[in-house]
């Protein structure tokens, strides 16, 4: 399998809660756990905040330079233009590092060069939104190498970010959602708690029935393998971004699901290549009441590691 990935099913499903490891203040950064003293000296080189967690180091790399709109409403960047870099230990001595970059479209392929010619890979590039102003693309990245060594590679790239060519204007008649969330029932809704960051509540699962490891390094929810969902606004007038993580037999099920429920699907794709079973990533965007929207969410989740029936091909 290419870049030696292999990923492992299991007879059991749970989901994982993430806590927060990170809490971004005034340009400093909390840490729930001592980051290594090889993370820090990336984060010291890249210039960047972060948090190490679950053997994973996130650096984060949003896009607070943009105002963006989607669907005429003024989105905080939280909600789901967070771009982020993950890395952790394989054998070897070597790391394996995974990402998701947060583009504009004049950025995608000078950011794309800039990769490619210092030895890293490209495995994904597409739209997480509709109707988003200006037009965003997320592009993921892939590397193999030393600790010391990855930061160097990356680093061209990301100082691209923010710097070719302008930045657009925000949308003018673009407004923001007032109110407060319930973030306690939506918490009850999908039976998991989140994180605040400014507007956005989140809450982040993991599939811990799929053990997914690359050159040694267990692939976790910290380094990209997780389904989440993005809540701002109020009560009664919400809107909610996410992803879901799925295997193959599920993606007609999840599809279903988010669809019954008034769920807008905006993208089905992959985010890493080489994987064996393949894991397809689903992103949607939704609006109305927040409980409704909750109950959407959770919906598609319950079709996660389901015993799905055997298809039959028909030629």
């Amino acid at each position: 399998m290419k870049n030696g990935l292999s990923v492992h099913v299991r007879g059991s499903w749970k989901y994982v809660f993430l806590l927060a490891a990170c809490v971004v203040l005034s340009g400093t950064y909390l840490a729930a756990q001592t980051i290594p003293s090889d993370y820090q000296s990336v984060l010291t080189y890249l210039n960047r905040t972060g948090d190490f967690s679950a053997n994973v180091l996130k650096v984060n790399i949003p896009r607070n330079d943009v105002q963006i709109s989607i669907a005429g409403i003024a989105t905080p960047t939280p909600f789901g233009f967070g771009g982020w870099v993950a890395m952790t230990h394989g054998e070897g001595g070597n790391d394996v590092l995974m990402g998701d970059l947060v583009l504009l479209e004049d950025e995608v392929n000078p950011v794309m060069s800039a990769l490619l010619d210092n030895g890293l890979e490209v495995t994904a590039l597409h739209n997480h939104f509709f109707w988003d102003q200006p037009a965003m693309f997320f592009m993921h990245v892939h590397g193999y190498g030393k600790t010391s060594d990855l930061p160097h590679r990356l680093k061209p790239a990301l100082d691209l970010i923010g710097h070719v060519g302008q930045i657009p204007a925000p949308n003018s008649s673009a407004v923001p959602i007032e109110g407060k969330l319930d973030t306690d029932k939506i918490a009850q809704i999908v039976g998991h708690k989140g994180d605040q960051t400014g507007a956005v509540y989140k809450i982040t699962l993991g599939r811990d029935d799929l053990t997914v490891k690359e050159h040694g390094a267990i692939i976790n929810a910290r380094m990209g393998l997780n389904t989440w969902a993005a809540f701002y606004g109020s009560a009664g007038n919400a809107v909610i971004a996410g992803d879901v993580a799925m295997l193959e037999s599920e993606v007609t099920p999840v599809v279903r699901a988010l669809r019954k429920n008034g769920l807008d699907v905006v993208a089905i794709h992959h985010h890493i290549t080489g994987e064996s079973p393949m894991i397809i990533f689903l992103h949607y965007w939704g609006k109305g009441p927040a409980e409704k929207l909750a109950t959407g969410f959770k919906s598609a989740v319950d079709e996660l590691g389901k015993p799905q029936p055997a298809r039959e091909m028909k030629h």
